[in-house]
Parts: C-alpha cells; structure tokens; sequence
C-alpha cells in the first residue's frame, strides 16, 4: 500500500456506498466541521481510538470504509490517518445531545433453579422474531415462557435481571462454580418506556435525582409498587450465551464483537453508521473529550445527539455509568467524499 493512494482515498476519488441516514426525517442537519473545532481533540490518545477502531473495520461492508480500514493497518500516525482520511460531521435533529452510560453487570445465578435462584434468563422464542410478542407482564407475571427449555439460567434477583435487560449483556457468576456471559439475542418488539422518567411522572423524584442505583433502591423498598413500575416498561429483552468470548474482552456489541471501556459508544445506527469514528464533548461533572467507535446499539438510544458510554464490567463501572446524565454533543467523523455527498443529500 502506497501514501500515492491513501493520498487518493484522501482525495475522494474512490467511489463509496450511500450516506448513512437515507430514511431519516427532513429536519436533519449536518455540518462539516474542520478538526481545530474539535474541543480537546489534539490531547486525545488517538491510536487507542484507532486499535478499537481497527477491531470492527473489517466488518464494514461499504467498499470506502473497507478501503480505510486497510489503510489504517499500514497508518504511522494515528492522529495523522484520521485526520488525513475523515471529516467531521456535526448531524443534529433538534433534540439536545445527552449522554448516558452502560455497562457490563455481573448477577449471582445458578444453572438450575432454587430456593434462591427463581428468575430465569431466556434466549430468544422463534416467533418472537415475526414482530410484536409477549409483552414483559405476560412473561413475567403470567410466566408464558415457562417450562419451554429457554432458560439459560436463574438469578437471584429480578431488579438486576431487568437492569440487564437494559445493559443487553452481562456475567452470570455460577452457584455451581465458574461463570457464564450472555448476550443480547433480540427483543419481544414493544417500545422501551423509561421507569426512572416514569418516576418523574409519578412526582417521586426530579429528573436531576434518577439513576440507575436510585432507581434499584426504590423499588426494593417499595416491593409492591416497585414491581408495577417494572412492569411499566413492555420492552423485554432475550438472551444467547457468548461464553466464548475471553474474559479479559468485553462483552460483544451490535457488531458482534467486543467492546472497549471508554472508547465504545453506543449510537442510533440511523444516523451514524456502526463502525465510524465519534467525537466525544460531553459536559456536565467530569466533561470527556474523546475519540471513540461507534460499536453498539440500544433500545434506548435514539436519536443524532444521543450515545451512551460504555464504562466496563462490574459494580464499579456500574456507578460510573449511572452517574452519567449529562449535555454536549457528538461529531461522527465520516471519509471525506461521504461527508460531503451528505451534504449534497441535505441541500438537495
């Protein structure tokens, strides 16, 4: 591989795939920006954007993101390659960005049910994947699945069972010994409702006081009425195993591969495509300027301005990511001819 045609690639001269966002609404925007209005951006460790970046690349089908991942292979800069290769493109659809954390839990469980162990973690029915299926109360309260050979396991707690569903991935620690992962395997097709904006509703608590641990101690105190804002949210998420995955890895992604703590974020794939570089300029406590891949998706996460960052797994990557709540805004950086056909897109 030669810089004569990276300098090409850089140029625009090789053809590429649609823009992402072609069935989007019309209220979008998107601006090119240049990378000295990237706040922070020359303080960034760039090659470990890049190693991630270089994990899920070759997973790309367009023929310009596959061109780029064999050049960021051969790359001598990290810093350099992205910003030889890409250009910055703000896409904004009048809701201001937020951003959220996630995280990879680890419940206590058992391969067989007991006294102690009582919930089950199902893989996924067949018909659920034919459109809208059981809602959460049918599953839950009536036990519809029951008895079907879909268990993969029971856990000892059904507050963090629906946390995981939220997470779509997690470690199941073993009474028998050892442990296993799982992974999302699909969703019964009803929307995601909010329980902690439920709680907002219900005057319980202001918006700025909800997290994900508030939320948990809440309904353990309040068993009855807990359970009813459980059931609040129909959205019920299936699981597979993917204990093949190393344990120094992290839990697999929408891409079906790993993701990295601090460098994956989870994105509406409707308006950034997986795969693509992020800017990261999240304010609020602890503001984070970094470059991350947009590895993930989430049932939750929808919308231009909306990410949620991936902290880890266990207890501690946990609290993190449910302190995150804040504003700011993402910039997805796209090659070059890309970026500028969405502009084209726009204006025509």
């Amino acid at each position: 591989m030669t810089w004569r045609w990276l300098a090409a690639l850089a140029a625009g001269l090789l053809m590429t795939g649609a823009a992402s966002g072609d069935d989007i609404g019309p209220d979008v925007t998107r601006t090119i920006l240049d990378f000295s209005q990237l706040d922070g951006w020359e303080g960034d460790d760039h090659q470990a954007a890049l190693d991630v970046f270089l994990s899920t690349c070759g997973d790309m089908a367009a023929p310009d993101w596959r061109a780029l991942c064999r050049a960021a292979a051969d790359q001598g800069s990290a810093r350099t390659f992205f910003e030889l290769f890409f250009r910055p493109v703000l896409i904004e659809d009048g809701a201001p960005g937020l951003f959220t954390g996630y995280f990879e839990p680890e419940l206590d469980g058992s391969l067989t049910p007991d006294d102690v162990h009582r919930f089950p973690v199902y893989a996924m029915p067949e018909e659920a994947a034919e459109g809208p299926f059981l809602t959460r109360r049918e599953i839950v309260e009536e036990g519809l699945l029951a008895e079907r050979g879909l268990e993969i396991a029971w856990v000892d707690d059904p507050v963090e069972l629906f946390f995981l569903q939220i997470q779509g991935s997690g470690r199941i620690r073993l009474a028998e010994g050892g442990a296993i992962r799982v992974g999302y395997a699909g969703a019964n097709g009803h929307p995601y409702r909010s329980i902690g904006q439920e709680l907002v509703r219900m005057g319980v608590y202001e918006p700025h006081q909800v997290s994900a641990q508030v939320i948990r101690n809440w309904v353990r105190r309040n068993p009855e009425e807990g359970f009813e804002l459980l059931m609040h949210n129909p959205s019920f998420v299936f699981f597979r195993e993917v204990s093949h995955v190393p344990a120094d890895k992290g839990p697999l992604g929408a891409m079906n591969r790993s993701v990295t703590p601090l460098r994956t974020v989870a994105v509406d794939p409707a308006y950034v495509p997986l795969g693509a570089p992020v800017w990261i300029e999240k304010e609020g406590e602890g503001p984070m300027r970094r470059l991350m891949i947009a590895q993930d998706t989430g049932s939750a996460i929808k919308g231009a301005q909306r990410a949620d960052v991936f902290f880890g797994t266990g207890d501690a990557a946990g609290r993190a990511a449910g302190r995150l709540r804040d504003g700011g805004r993402m910039i997805v950086l796209m090659p070059i001819q890309r970026a500028y056909a969405m502009l084209d897109e726009v204006s025509g």
